[in-house]
C-alpha cells in the first residue's frame, strides 16, 4: 500500500500578549495508524488513520488550552467514531480497489481527497468521482427515527 506523505498538523495558541503563535505543546507530526489498532467499531479496512484533532464539547474551551489537553488524552484513549457534542478530525489513507462503509452516525462529516481518487456511493444509488482537492460533506440526520443514510467509498 502507498503511503501519503508525511502529515503535520499545525494547531495555534496565543502568547502572554495575545499574539497568535503555533503551539508547542504538541508534536506537529502526525502519525497514521493501522486501523484495526483503534477502537473504531465496525471497521474492517486495512487502512491507516491519523487522529488530527478532536474535542470533546462544541463550542471548544480555548483558555488555557483545554482543549489541546483534551486533544492529548485521546492519544491514549483513542475516540470512536464520532464524540457526542464533540468534534473529530481524522486522516484515512486507505489502498486502491478497497471499500470502505461508513458508519451510520449522527454526525457532520467532512471528506477531503489529498492523493488519488475515490468514489463517493451513497445507499440511493448514486456516486461522485471525488479526485485530488475535491471535497464530501455527509450530513446525517434521523428520519422518522431512523439511523441516517450511509456511504461507501471506493479507492
Amino acid at each position: 500500500m502507498a503511503a501519503l506523505r508525511p502529515l503535520k498538523r499545525f494547531v495555534t495558541d496565543h502568547d502572554a500578549q495575545g499574539k497568535a503563535v503555533f503551539s508547542t505543546q504538541i508534536n506537529e507530526d502526525l502519525h497514521l495508524k493501522d486501523l484495526d489498532q483503534l477502537a473504531l467499531e465496525g471497521t474492517s479496512l486495512p487502512a491507516k488513520v491519523g487522529l488530527g484533532y478532536a474535542t470533546n464539547e462544541f463550542p471548544a474551551k480555548l483558555e488555557d488550552a483545554q482543549d489541546i489537553n483534551t486533544y492529548e488524552g485521546y492519544f491514549k484513549n483513542a475516540p470512536g467514531i464520532s464524540i457526542n457534542s464533540g468534534t473529530v478530525f481524522r486522516f484515512l489513507d486507505f489502498p486502491p480497489g478497497a471499500t470502505s462503509e461508513m458508519q451510520r452516525t449522527k454526525s457532520l462529516d467532512y471528506g477531503v481527497v489529498i492523493e488519488g481518487s475515490v468514489i463517493a456511493g451513497l445507499d440511493s444509488g448514486e456516486t461522485r468521482v471525488l479526485h485530488r482537492g475535491d471535497s464530501c460533506v455527509q450530513r446525517a440526520k434521523t428520519m422518522n427515527g431512523k439511523m441516517p443514510a450511509k456511504a461507501n467509498w471506493h479507492g
